[in-house]
């Protein structure tokens, strides 16, 4: 197994917030998007939905760049809101998005995010997750349609980003803050050594 000094992450994603954690662990990044099938049938647990989209993500960078020479673990995750029994993806448009904000008033939902790790040179393959309770404060109409004008809501699952202006929202959480931003860089930390990088 090789040190961590020359293996650099390929991280499958486009989202800034992602980005930024991989950059916050000081190890050899890139970016290379994935463009995969989001669709999942509707009987699949949270935790199956994140783990195989995670997985389907990395897949597609995987199959791009798999090489015997490379020297890169493929990184891909996905978040999804729950509440209740269902789960709240991306809005639609704002009038989803105030649906969705609306529904997760003064109540706790969960967020659940998977991560799934490819070493690009032998395919060799770890896919996990994790869950944080999130407890919404009452909002009113008027102060939801002000956070949609801000234009935050429109890419992120639940229509909030806790990172942000959305960090108003949230009355308490409980478990991993970075779960809910969408990369727990702890639960990372702990699977890359399998791959040969060591964080700390």
């Amino acid at each position: 197994m090789k040190s961590n000094t020359s293996r650099r992450i390929v991280l499958a994603s486009t989202s800034p917030r992602r980005q930024e954690l991989i950059a916050s662990l000081h190890i050899p990044y890139e970016i290379h998007p994935s463009h995969v099938d989001e669709h999942t049938p509707k009987e699949w647990s949270p935790e199956h939905i994140v783990e195989e989209l995670s997985l389907r993500k990395a897949q597609a960078v995987y199959a791009e760049i798999a090489d015997p020479g490379e020297d890169a673990v493929v990184v891909g995750s996905d978040t999804i809101v729950v509440l209740g029994d269902e789960v709240l993806g991306k809005p639609a448009d704002d009038e989803d998005a105030f649906r969705m904000l609306k529904s997760l008033q003064g109540r706790t939902h969960q967020v659940y995010t998977g991560i799934a790790c490819i070493d690009a040179a032998n395919g060799q393959t770890q896919v996990r997750h994790r869950m944080t309770l999130v407890t919404m404060k009452e909002l009113s109409d008027a102060q939801i349609k002000a956070y949609i004008k801000s234009g935050e809501p429109s890419d992120k699952a639940g229509a909030y980003g806790i990172q942000g202006l959305g960090a108003i929202l949230v009355e308490r959480i409980e478990g991993c803050y970075f779960t809910v931003v969408g990369l727990p860089v702890s639960l990372l930390s702990d699977m890359l050594p399998e791959f040969g990088i060591n964080v700390l």
